[in-house]
C-alpha cells in the first residue's frame, strides 16, 4: 500500500458499500452494514513481506525460457504468505517448469498492493521495460470492487492495459475478480454485498478482456466454491489468501497460462 494502511483502505471501501444499503435498505440495515465497517477496519490483515523476492528464476538450465511478469494488486506479490514458494507466482512458476514442456521461468512481479485497475498504466508500462516478457498474469479487480467502483469503467482501464501488452507482442491471461462472498474479514450480510459487487465487476472484466485480445480465467466461479468451504485458504485475516488458496488459483490459472506460453513460443 501507499502511505495507508489496508485495514484502512479496506473500511473507507466497506463505509462505501454501507452508504450504498442505506439508500437501498433500511436504517437499522444500515447501521449494521456500518458497524460491520468499523469491525472490518480494526482487524489485523496482513501486509506485503518486504523481504518476499519479487525476482526469481525456476526451472533446469538449458530449458525452453519463459519469462513471465504478473501485474496487478495484492495477490500479484503473494500478501498473506512469507516465501516465494508459497506465492502465486512461485506456484505457477514451478508448476510449469515440472510440466511436460519443462521450461525455465523468468518471474517478475510489477504489482502493488491495494491496486485498482486504474492503477494499470504504471504498471504495464514498468512489465515492458527491459527484456519483453512472453506472458503476462493480471490478477486484478478485489479492489476496485469492495470500493464500490464502476464495473464498467474499472473493466474499461483494464482492456487498455491488456491492448496494450498485446500490442508489444505479450500474451495476456487475466484471473478476474475472486469470489469476495468467501472472505471471513466481513460478517454477513456486508460479505454478501461485496460478494454482488464482485460478480458485477468479473462479468464486465470478462468481456472487456476478451474484446481487447486477453484470456479469461474466472477465478470467481472456478475457485470460490473451494473457498467457500475450507477457511485454510485464506490467511489470518480472512481476506487475503494463504499458501493453499494461492495453489487453488495457480492450478485455475495453470491451462491459459500454459496455452499462452505455448503461442508465445511460437512468435
Amino acid at each position: 500500500m501507499t502511505g495507508r494502511s489496508l485495514g484502512g483502505e479496506l473500511a473507507v471501501r466497506l463505509g462505501k458499500a454501507a452508504a450504498v444499503s442505506l439508500v437501498a435498505g433500511t436504517i437499522g440495515g444500515a447501521a449494521v452494514l456500518a458497524g460491520q465497517a468499523v469491525a472490518a477496519r480494526n482487524r489485523d490483515y496482513a501486509q506485503p513481506e518486504l523481504g518476499l523476492a519479487l525476482r526469481a528464476t525456476v526451472g533446469r538450465a538449458g530449458a525452453p525460457l519463459l519469462r513471465l511478469v504478473l501485474l496487478g494488486d495484492s495477490s500479484a506479490l503473494g500478501v498473506g504468505v512469507g516465501r516465494f514458494d508459497e506465492t502465486v507466482g512461485g506456484q505457477l512458476a514451478h508448476l510449469l517448469a515440472e510440466g511436460p514442456a519443462g521450461r525455465r521461468v523468468h518471474l517478475s512481479s510489477v504489482g502493488v498492493s491495494g491496486s485498482r485497475s486504474t492503477d494499470l498504466a504504471t504498471q504495464v508500462a514498468r512489465a515492458l521495460l527491459g527484456d519483453r516478457p512472453d506472458v503476462a498474469v493480471v490478477l486484478i479487480g478485489a479492489n476496485d470492487a469492495t470500493a464500490m467502483s464502476r464495473p464498467l469503467e474499472a473493466a474499461a482501464y483494464l482492456a487498455s492495459a491488456v491492448r496494450r501488452l498485446r500490442e508489444a507482442g505479450v500474451e495476456v491471461v487475466v484471473g478476474t475478480c475472486p469470489d469476495l462472498g468467501a472472505v471471513r474479514a466481513v460478517a454477513p450480510p456486508l460479505r454478501q454485498v461485496i460478494g454482488w459487487s464482485g460478480r458485477r465487476v468479473a462479468r464486465a472484466q470478462t468481456a472487456a478482456v476478451l474484446d481487447a485480445g486477453g484470456t479469461v480465467v474466472d477465478l470467481g466461479t472456478e475457485t470460490g466454491p473451494v473457498f467457500r468451504a475450507d477457511a485454510g485458504t485464506l490467511c489470518h485475516d480472512g481476506f487475503h489468501p494463504s499458501a493453499d488458496g494461492y495453489r487453488v488459483w495457480a492450478h485455475a490459472l495453470l491451462p491459459a497460462v500454459v496455452a499462452a506460453a505455448n503461442v508465445a513460443s511460437r512468435h
